[in-house]
């Protein structure tokens, strides 16, 4: 069963991985912030190595965002995120594992779910 775990940060401290920008995360120790850098590789490294892991990617900044809608056959694009928030979309992963809980379990295992949320999305299955 395939999942997206949406990660959600702020765009006013914006970076990647996006933990170590945030207010809270400059506040941290050098050595709390070592532990949640190694707390991401040791779970990228483990999704890779179970075949869990389909992509990992960080997202540009919501400055460089377009949203495109069509209405009436003319389409609009504007500039900016799709929502007027203090969070954004920061990055996605997408794992194949076998239950809702262990992609619950990867998902409370990203450093931004400290920080912010990670939003855990099935993927649909289409016929």
């Amino acid at each position: 069963m395939k999942y997206m775990l949406l990660i959600h940060s702020n765009p006013v401290t914006w970076g990647h991985p996006s933990f170590l920008h945030t207010e809270e995360g400059k506040k941290l120790s050098k050595s709390a912030l070592e532990v949640l850098s190694t707390q991401l590789d040791k779970l990228l490294t483990e999704l890779s190595e179970r075949g869990e892991l389909v992509v990992a990617e960080p997202l540009a900044a919501p400055r460089e965002t377009k949203v495109v809608r069509v209405r009436d056959g003319v389409r609009a694009t504007t500039d900016g995120p799709y929502s007027e928030a203090k969070e954004q979309l920061a990055g996605v992963f997408i794992v194949d594992v076998d239950s809702p809980e262990r992609a619950e379990e990867i998902a409370a295992r990203i450093p931004e779910a400290q920080f912010f949320a990670v939003e855990l999305r099935p993927i649909a299955v289409l016929d």
